[in-house]
């Protein structure tokens, strides 16, 4: 089996390439590969584990939103060839190409935390990243305590989920008069609670109006989910706790030996860590050394192959030091597409124009919401029509009606079809 372009993922970033570029010349040769039947807005999913969005509003049927042209092989990929061009899938079949397009999206790596495989969406313990309508059964069920949210020290994409769920928590534990009896912690493996300004000081208002502790260099280890215990190694030297945390107060519920830490907790939600896929870690284009291992060596600014020139890769398992979302595919894509029909025109041109543009949207309550836009420098990189409407660095009801309603509709109704 032979294609001029195959794409290997139909998420976000797969379906949009492959829009644009039939967009651009539906006479392309272009198949995508996915095994999957469904697929899913997950950025909604911060919503749906709270209670104001329905889970079933997230899906869609895959073979819906495959664009007309695109042939889509149903299949599970199991190795990358890229000596050879070829792909080859679980049941054997090898697919060659003269362009890939990596975009494999990213696995769920249990095994990293002991005990975390045994207790995920049981005993209180709960991720919106894998099942948010239990996060809201969750939530319902949380009668005061210890309620922890954390997040891994590896990449995840989304990067501010973790914490956006906790405001939301907060806000309806408020409502339903358990709060006073209740510690909310955000324990993170970092040292701030968002790397950017002017986001960050706004998030830190959010967190002393609520009341919130943050705990940082705090890396999740174990959870002993029957017993009800989360353990931490903290990763920093420190003289006493509270010189590592903001707002610390001891819950009465844990012990700390020499830089190791247990807590017991009521509810407990976090991030999985996260990693590139299988197939992806151990192909020769993943970066083979270094702090990146593992993920998709491609140019940070063209997204084309360091080593492959016929190779291009997007999306959350390429590795971009920039935070992992649908906002930064959006901008990703056309620089790929570009790029793609420079190397099929063999015209030696090559678009560099990606900066690491991504985008986190902070829910900070229900009603509330600032968008966080940045770049590669760290810098804020905000729209320039939309901040001359809002400052999106405040909590603003439109920025959670964009959220809620705007951005849905832009995802299946422009993004995915090519057109945003």
């Amino acid at each position: 089996m032979k294609h001029q372009i195959v794409i290997i993922g139909a998420g976000t970033a797969g379906i949009t390439v492959a829009a644009q570029l039939l967009l651009k010349d539906k006479n392309l040769d272009v198949a995508i590969i996915d095994a999957a039947q469904k697929h899913y807005y997950q950025a909604a999913w911060t919503l749906v584990g709270a209670g104001t969005y329905n889970y079933k509003d997230t899906e869609r049927n895959m073979g819906d939103l495959i664009p007309k042209g695109v042939q889509w092989i149903q299949e599970y990929v199991e190795e990358v060839n890229p000596d050879n061009n070829e792909v080859v899938l679980r049941d054997g079949t090898k697919v060659s190409y003269d362009y890939l397009v990596a975009c494999p999206g990213v696995k769920y790596d249990y095994k990293q935390i002991e005990g975390l495989e045994e207790t995920m969406n049981k005993n209180q313990v709960c991720s919106n990243y894998v099942d948010p309508d239990y996060t809201w059964q969750c939530l319902q069920e949380f009668k005061g305590g210890n309620a922890i949210f954390t997040q891994p020290a590896t990449p995840i994409k989304c990067g501010g989920a973790p914490q956006k769920i906790m405001y939301l928590a907060d806000d309806y534990w408020r409502k339903q008069g358990v709060r006073e009896q209740s510690h909310i912690l955000f324990i993170t493996p970092g040292g701030v609670i968002f790397g950017v300004e002017p986001f960050k000081s706004t998030l830190m208002k959010v967190v002393e109006r609520k009341g919130l502790q943050l705990r940082f260099f705090h890396r999740i280890k174990k959870i002993d989910g029957e017993n009800k215990r989360v353990y931490f190694d903290i990763v920093k030297e420190y003289d006493k706790l509270s010189g590592i945390c903001y707002n610390y107060r001891d819950t009465e519920k844990e012990e700390v030996v020499e830089g190791n830490v247990m807590i017991e907790f009521d509810m407990l939600h976090l991030a999985p860590p996260q990693a590139a896929p299988d197939f992806i870690q151990r192909s020769k284009i993943a970066v083979q050394e270094g702090p990146t291992r593992g993920w998709i060596d491609v140019n940070i600014n063209t997204l084309k192959h360091n080593t492959y020139s016929n190779v291009f890769a997007l999306g959350d398992a390429a590795a971009l030091p920039t935070a992992k979302t649908g906002a930064a595919v959006r901008k990703q894509a056309p620089v790929v597409v570009e790029n793609l029909f420079h190397a099929i025109a063999n015209d030696g041109k090559l678009n560099n124009d990606y900066q690491g543009y991504s985008s986190c949207p902070l829910v900070t309550g229900y009603g509330k919401m600032l968008l966080a836009e940045f770049n590669y420098e760290g810098e804020r990189d905000s729209d320039p029509i939309l901040s001359k409407i809002f400052d999106t660095s405040k909590e603003l009801y439109p920025m959670w009606i964009l959220k809620k309603y705007g951005l849905p509709f832009m995802y299946w109704n422009m993004m995915l079809k090519g057109r945003a």
